[in-house]
């Protein structure tokens, strides 16, 4: 019945059934099986440039990338990406920001003397959602958190009136220390700070160390939320 419909010979059938893999067909065979034990080799990660790379250096494989890329294709190797990296900090040229009043010293004697906060992207299955955080610097508990679907100013804005419910600092006595983006630098965001009676503090722009505390939470590291 296959036959009369693909309008093929019974006999043209069996003989495309019964006849050995082409010289190509078993070349390429031979060229998976490398592949798969150099993606093995790699702790699944190379992708098909680095296989390529292998293929050609490492065994003296004349081979195309492009068909290096097609076989893994078909086999289902895929190597590891490095994702993307997104800015969260976007500055507005035309704010005045803060002075900086930490310096890189992060080490306090007291609850509540230095809070730091910032700004994290965590891509969903639905779409990337952002996270605002106020750590304590002296117990690097998290003390107050926002989560949306946007950056806007009253993403910060909430993280920070948690915190401030929760602990009630004294006026003048506790610095909150950010970077330079746009929802720290703005009005709404001032206006919450001098309500709680908060010093802002900014450190220097393009600095790693300046928010290097936070960088932990940031990769969802073990700090406790209380």
């Amino acid at each position: 019945m296959a036959c009369r419909v693909l309008r093929v010979s019974r006999s043209g059938y069996y003989e495309w059934r019964d006849r050995p893999c082409s010289e190509r067909a078993r070349e390429n065979e031979l060229l998976v099986k490398h592949i798969e034990q150099i993606h093995a080799d790699s702790r699944d990660t190379y992708g098909s440039p680095r296989v390529h790379a292998e293929l050609r250096l490492g065994l003296g494989m004349a081979v195309n990338r492009k068909r290096v890329a097609r076989l893994m294709r078909q086999a289902g190797i895929q190597g590891l990406y490095r994702r993307k990296r997104s800015w969260t900090t976007v500055r507005d040229p035309g704010a005045e920001p803060a002075p900086d009043l930490v310096n890189r010293h992060f080490t306090v004697h007291g609850p509540d003397r230095l809070w730091i906060t910032d700004i994290t992207e965590h891509p969903t299955e639905e779409g990337k959602v952002y996270c605002a955080a106020v750590m304590d610097a002296y117990s690097r508990l998290i003390i107050g958190w926002s989560i949306n679907t946007h950056m806007r100013t009253e993403l910060v804005t909430d993280a920070l009136g948690m915190a401030t419910i929760r602990r009630k600092p004294e006026n003048d006595k506790t610095v909150l220390h950010s970077d330079h983006g746009s929802q720290y630098t703005s009005w709404a965001f001032g206006q919450r700070l001098r309500t709680a009676g908060l010093l802002a503090s900014m450190g220097s722009v393009g600095g790693c160390y300046d928010n290097a505390m936070m960088e932990p939470f940031s990769s969802c590291g073990g700090f406790v939320v209380l």
